[in-house]
């Protein structure tokens, strides 16, 4: 059965394995999740499980929304995600997902947002070399350099690295092994790095491709 959770991002530390090696994790606050909803293929097209995870005050939560929850008969969540599993006949409206639904040695896909950076130039952005210092190239020493043929095709072409808006996009990382589970407070010690800043929410899914 396919496994997934949402969690949050507590920060970088580091483990030693049997054999004294360090191993570099992430620790993740994994859980406990409400299963909120089961959609099904014969209401809703397909099957999938909404989680929720992380209490929040009433006042903070749209009428809509509050109505979601009190029809599942549920407390109110701070963040809803949907899971479309292949086989989701083992979750229930109300049942609760822990930590310990992942062991030591899954390996899984790890989401989340990735720390916004603001408006960066194609050197920040693309890791574009910069122009040359000398020989009448300033003031612009790191600025784009030739953007194309100017007759043909007299335009730039989609894709050009260009400056713009770096970070703050939805990031998943692949491949990651579960190295420690903390099923008693609901931690997870990831192997390795995820996106995000601390205390940013991720989702933590069964591996979809294997390396």
């Amino acid at each position: 059965m396919q496994k997934g959770i949402i969690g949050k991002k507590i920060g970088m530390t580091q483990i030693f394995d049997e054999s004294g090696k360090v191993i570099p994790v992430t620790v993740v606050e994994a859980g406990p999740c409400v299963v909120v909803q089961k959609k099904t293929v014969e209401n809703d097209g397909y099957d999938a499980v909404q989680l929720g995870f992380g209490d929040i005050r009433a006042k903070r939560v749209n009428k809509p929304l509050a109505g979601h929850f009190k029809k599942a008969d549920v407390a109110l969540k701070r963040t809803l995600k949907e899971f479309r599993f292949d086989d989701c006949s083992g979750l229930n409206v109300k049942d609760i997902v822990k930590a310990d639904t992942f062991e030591v040695g899954d390996i899984v896909d790890v989401s989340g947002t990735s720390k916004g950076k603001g408006y960066a130039g194609t050197i920040k952005r693309h890791n574009n070399a910069r122009l040359k210092e000398t020989h009448g190239t300033g003031p612009v020493h790191r600025h784009a350099g030739s953007m194309g043929a100017c007759s043909s095709p007299s335009r730039i072409y989609k894709g050009k690295c260009m400056p713009g808006q770096l970070g703050n996009e939805k990031v998943t990382v692949q491949n990651l092994e579960v190295v420690k589970v903390d099923a008693e407070n609901n931690l997870i010690a990831i192997k390795g790095a995820i996106p995000g800043p601390k205390n940013g929410t991720v989702t933590i899914v069964d591996c979809v491709k294997k390396a």
